[in-house]
């Protein structure tokens, strides 16, 4: 059998995982703080007809080699962490996160995960910050059930007017983490991502120090997914997918031509 037929059905496997990849990018470019993947790819082992340098005749050696390549293997999906556009919403529980960085989240089984969608609510029954999923951030905070008004500064000092006071009072920080290799994080859904060890340990610090991103109130971070940059990379997937199929076209036909050869 050709080796084309095999070669080129790794590139139809490929491309399909491309426009994967690609369906889930703009299935979420309106979810808070999504990250767009791209997927990365590694070509095959080579069969050496010839060696490079290999002495073809006493005192002639091959300049180049032969070499014969067997396709396309997937290597990994990349998160792509560029800054999505921050959009105002006006509500004073909103975040946005401007640079690096991620909310630390308390979930009910006691682990930890790490997002960048900062619309954040009260908890009835405690008064804390929790996400929209209800899951607790860290460290807690804790909101006056009387409370009119609520500041959060750049910095993470979160400040409340409770009562009838007309002095507002801090009730807490909240922090942010960073990992060394982001892209290394696990997605769980959900707005979620887990600590892993090719991302590094988290490191908590306030917004605005050891190179973590600062918190603007009232805003929230889209998706970073360009719709245009994705439909671009659609069509030349689907056009590399085409060209791969064709390969095994001519592939058969150059074998039917054999095999009428051989029935002549």
């Amino acid at each position: 059998m050709l080796r084309a037929f095999s070669t080129a059905a790794t590139g139809m496997n490929a491309q399909q995982m491309i426009v994967d990849t690609i369906a889930n990018n703009l299935a979420n470019m309106n979810t808070n703080g999504f990250k767009r993947s791209q997927v990365d790819f590694q070509d095959l082992m080579y069969i050496k007809l010839i060696e490079p340098g290999s002495e073809l005749e006493s005192g002639h050696y091959s300049p180049t080699g032969f070499e014969i390549g067997n396709g396309v293997k997937p290597a990994s999906t990349t998160k792509i962490f560029t800054q999505g556009e921050l959009v105002m919403t006006g509500q004073s529980l909103d975040l946005a996160i401007q640079g690096d960085g991620f909310l630390k989240v308390s979930m009910p089984n006691g682990s930890v995960r790490y997002t960048r969608d900062g619309s954040l609510r009260i908890d009835a029954q405690s008064g804390n910050l929790v996400t929209a999923s209800g899951y607790f951030i860290e460290p807690s905070i804790t909101i006056p059930a009387d409370w009119r008004s609520i500041s959060i500064g750049r910095d993470g000092t979160v400040s409340v007017l409770a009562g009838t006071s007309d002095t507002p009072q801090s009730v807490g920080q909240i922090k942010l983490v960073r990992f060394a290799n982001p892209s290394g994080l696990s997605s769980m859904g959900g707005n979620l991502l887990a600590e892993t060890e090719a991302s590094g340990s988290a490191v908590q610090a306030a917004p605005g120090e050891n190179g973590i991103g600062s918190l603007q109130q009232g805003f929230l971070e889209k998706s970073n997914v360009q719709m245009i940059t994705e439909l671009v990379n659609l069509i030349t997937a689907q056009r590399a997918y085409e060209t791969n199929s064709k390969a095994i076209k001519t592939g058969d036909e150059m074998l039917q031509t054999a095999a009428s050869l051989v029935r002549g």
